[in-house]
């Protein structure tokens, strides 16, 4: 009997090590990338407090301090891109966040299966489609004379628009054609969510006689409130953090006054005209910006709702 007793720690040890070993290995690969591809690299960030020369390096470039970031902050143009990029993030952000919440909801109370996974293929398909792909087909849907829009605006007798060219319409266009094309993906980690609800108090609410929406926003809604918080969290912090690739494909000298954004600067000023050091005080601005906003929603969420990331 004591031999058995001494062999079963040695035993439950050797499961241990063996499961901290496959733990290792699994995120190891992850780990590496991470570091190589993300951690190495933010070493040039020294570049924004450097007159930074090819020929001389980032280490032989000389040291300028902040003068880039009061550059940045000070010019006019820099100015109008602030003011751009907050504006359209905050119209994304509002516009954007409760769609996929309500679409997700919807989809949980639909019954039929059939009809249920329908909709879902069809609004999930959207967000495989590249942006680069998606931005042609809206070119040529928008065409101000072969477009099938305009063509049908035309018959009901409204003229021509040119939709890429009226700067009053690019950020309702940015924003809502980003919201069709991503609000199926978005819902998925909601419908998870809901799919944990418990069937409990499903049922006592219809025995109670709580009526379809009385369940969804008293039951469903509470269920899955800290996920709906920690996707704020992550919304806000992206308020600053627009990316490039689907504005500078839609910019056009019409509407640059309200689709010059941090990314695109930033894009301009250092690849274009080779200004790396104020184009990285630019992005490493933009960044500083959405920490800031992520650590301070994160903590107002933690106050009132008692969730948050950390």
């Amino acid at each position: 009997m004591k031999k058995t007793s001494a062999t079963v720690p040695a035993v439950k040890k050797n499961n241990i090590k063996n499961s901290n070993w496959q733990f290792w290995a699994i995120i190891a690969l992850p780990m590496i990338y991470a570091f190589v591809f993300a951690y190495i690299p933010m070493g040039g960030i020294i570049i924004a407090f450097k007159d930074y020369s090819i020929r001389k390096g980032i280490m032989g470039s000389n040291w300028v301090g902040l003068k880039y970031f009061k550059q940045f902050l000070t010019s006019t143009s820099s100015v109008t891109v602030i003011k751009n990029t907050l504006i359209l993030g905050l119209y994304s952000f509002i516009a954007s966040f409760p769609v996929p919440i309500l679409l997700a909801l919807g989809i949980n109370e639909v019954k039929n299966r059939v009809f249920k996974k329908t909709v879902q293929m069809v609004t999930y398909a959207p967000y495989f489609i590249s942006i680069v792909v998606l931005v042609g087909m809206m070119r040529q849907m928008m065409d101000p004379r072969t477009g099938i829009i305009n063509v049908l605006l035309q018959k009901i007798g409204v003229g021509p628009v040119n939709f890429f060219g009226d700067a009053s319409i690019f950020r309702s266009l940015y924003v809502w054609s980003g919201i069709w094309q991503t609000m199926g993906y978005s819902s998925i980690i909601y419908v998870a969510a809901l799919s944990g609800v418990s069937l409990e108090l499903q049922e006592a609410a219809i025995v109670d006689g709580a009526t379809r929406l009385k369940r969804i926003l008293h039951v469903d809604i509470p269920a899955i409130m800290p996920t709906i918080v920690i996707m704020l969290i992550f919304g806000c912090s992206n308020i600053v953090s627009i990316g490039m690739d689907k504005i500078f494909l839609m910019q056009n000298d019409l509407n640059a006054s309200v689709s010059e954004v941090i990314s695109t600067f930033v894009y301009k000023i250092g690849v274009i005209n080779s200004n790396f050091g104020f184009s990285t005080a630019a992005g490493l601005f933009q960044s500083l910006v959405a920490f800031i906003l992520l650590v301070a929603v994160n903590k107002i969420a933690k106050k009132v709702t008692e969730t948050s990331l950390w």
